[in-house]
């Protein structure tokens, strides 16, 4: 229960799929229930003004770019799973990343062996 240097944690989901909508684009960790709301959204964002210059970054950034599966289920469930990279001292501050691809998986693995015990 306490934060030390690698361990895994789960942080709120919020201000990152703030940032990726943001930065690509497109909407993510939206329920199949939003349907409505995504219709309406993609019309405002359609006719909020952004330079062409933005447009062109935003199209480049998507060539090719496909989120993880299990960070899209991690986006709809709101909570990310991240590993604490830094020595958090007394003053409580750690620094980490977001776990993705190949650990993410191996982390998830564990974690559902832990849960089973």
């Amino acid at each position: 229960k306490t934060l030390v240097k690698n361990c895994i944690i789960q942080v709120d989901a919020a201000p990152y799929r703030a940032w990726y909508e943001q930065h690509y684009g497109t909407t993510v960790g939206k329920k199949k229930k939003e349907e409505e709301d995504k219709k309406a959204e993609q019309k405002d964002a359609k006719t909020a003004k952004k330079s062409i210059k933005v447009t062109k970054k935003i199209k480049k950034r998507n060539d090719g770019h496909v989120l993880d599966l299990h960070l899209r289920e991690q986006f709809n469930a709101g909570r990310l799973y991240a590993a604490v990279s830094s020595r958090p001292g007394q003053c409580g501050r750690a620094d980490g990343y977001i776990l993705e691809g190949q650990e993410l998986e191996f982390y998830l693995k564990k974690l559902s062996a832990k849960k089973k015990q």
